[in-house]
């Protein structure tokens, strides 16, 4: 298969902060469904992911990785520049979008970092089935001492239409962990449109055959863990039931009800497990859809830390 070219953007935004040498790190991921219509929207939506992204502001997390971004090829114009610069001023931004022969403002993935972090930005393609690496799913972040890697896993589809390919897709993600960590320990994060096991949605019983709870890709997600990978939340908190991060819009009463998937996770290498010190959902208030994911851990090696509410 051809490899395909992802028109990537970088922008350098806020002021230089100092660096200091520190043992802890804090992790945000989130998928925020449009960044456009979050910063520059005036829907009743919008106003409640601004005050989503404001709680994500104020943690102050070293990474923050963002999916379904939907920015177009061209970037973000002015006024979104201007808007999300208000809420990281002290972040450097790197993003990709979806690109031909890909849909238009679908997808993307966007990664903030703070100023003082030893970071070098990459945007890999994995060898998926056309056109998923050029929808903008990946980045990934060299640190010192680990890789960052931020995911948006395509979903099966409506009727299971692509569960083909997002089985090929799994496959080819595990082995590019994989060779991640041979070389350095891993965090890797995101939107993995799965719910790994029954515990992990509300109504299992009804959903053998949904996008999402396949056996299929729940296997995809098995054999991803046995890379050598550890899911940071049942880590730290066992069978916990009842504990989501996403709920689907249409249903008006899922948040209230809590009838809820875990579809989000942070994964670490499993020789990192011992320093997880926090994997949880953040409170994204009456706004259903996805809630932000946190994790912290110790972080020798790391040029820059965040302190983590323990």
């Amino acid at each position: 298969m051809k490899r395909l070219f992802v028109q990537v953007h970088i922008n350098m935004i806020g002021m230089v902060r100092g660096a200091g040498k520190e043992d802890q790190m804090k992790f945000i991921s989130w998928n925020i469904d449009s960044l456009n219509a979050a910063l520059t929207g005036d829907s009743a939506r919008a106003l409640l992911t601004r005050d989503v992204l404001k709680k994500i502001a104020d943690e102050e997390a070293d990474i923050i990785a963002l999916q379904e971004t939907k920015l177009p090829v061209a970037g973000m114009n002015g006024k979104q520049e201007t808007a999300l610069r208000e809420y990281f001023p002290e972040y450097e931004c790197a993003y990709v979008s979806s690109c031909p022969p890909a849909r238009k403002g679908y997808a993307g993935t966007m990664a903030l970092y703070k100023k003082g972090l030893d970071v070098t930005v990459s945007y890999p393609a994995i060898g998926a089935p056309e056109p998923m690496d050029a929808e903008g799913r990946m980045i990934t972040l060299e640190l010192p001492g680990l890789f960052f890697n931020l995911v948006y896993t395509p979903n099966a589809g409506d009727g299971l239409r692509r569960l083909k390919e997002r089985q090929e897709w799994d496959k080819m993600y595990a082995r590019y962990i994989h060779d991640l960590d041979q070389k350095k320990p891993v965090i890797a994060c995101g939107d993995y449109n799965v719910a790994h096991k029954e515990i992990d949605l509300a109504h299992p019983e009804n959903n053998h055959m949904s996008p999402g709870f396949t056996d299929e890709e729940r296997e995809g997600f098995t054999n991803l863990l046995s890379v050598g990978l550890v899911d940071t939340f049942r880590h730290v908190h066992g069978d916990v039931p009842g504990v989501y991060s996403w709920w689907a819009q249409r249903v008006k009463t899922s948040k209230i009800n809590n009838s809820g998937w875990r579809i989000d996770y942070f994964l670490a290498s499993e020789r990192l497990k011992d320093d997880i010190l926090k994997s949880e959902m953040m409170d994204s208030g009456p706004r259903q859809d996805h809630t932000p994911i946190i994790l912290c851990v110790n972080g020798d090696g790391v040029s820059y830390h965040t302190k983590c509410n323990t």
